[in-house]
């Protein structure tokens, strides 16, 4: 993956394990709440990796920044069938408020669809991060074509 992305211009992160993200030179780690603690991949992978952690309040948020994160995943934003025994979504509202708590990107997750995107903007996530929108779209690449215009504002 990181040759595919890295030509790309794309950014690759390796979920859960900083030590493989290292071997392969992926740009960055995400953790999540039972990973690595995020100071701990920090000392481990130094200064220039990209390391996000896995935060659903403004509290934990504030630790996980203190801790050097530098972007957050938040969720989920909505009710989402990719992934099993998740707690209730936080909606746009809760997602605002760990962003507004915090100095790096909050990216919202969970139950994303291009529709949902501008009012998780506007709420105050930078970004969104999705699985079901795309893989389970009958046309993969215009649903990715449909989260892109959102992302960019436009909303046709």
């Amino acid at each position: 993956m990181v040759d595919i992305c890295r030509p790309a211009g794309a950014t690759c992160l390796v979920n859960d394990r900083v030590d493989v993200a290292l071997a392969v030179g992926a740009a960055g780690t995400h953790l999540g709440a039972d990973d690595l603690p995020v100071a701990a991949a920090r000392r481990v992978a130094g200064p220039g990796h990209l390391i996000g952690g896995t935060a659903r309040d403004p509290e934990l948020a504030r630790r996980l920044v203190a801790e050097c994160a530098d972007y957050l995943g938040v969720g989920p934003a909505y009710p989402t069938t990719t992934k099993t025994s998740l707690p209730d979504a936080l909606g746009p509202a809760r997602i605002g408020a760990v962003a507004a708590g915090v100095a790096v990107p909050v990216i919202a997750i969970g139950g994303i669809t291009a529709e949902r995107v501008p009012e998780l903007l506007a709420a105050g996530a930078a970004g969104v991060a999705v699985v079901g929108a795309v893989s389970g779209a009958a046309d993969p690449a215009a649903a990715t074509r449909q989260l892109l215009r959102a992302l960019a504002g436009d909303v046709r």
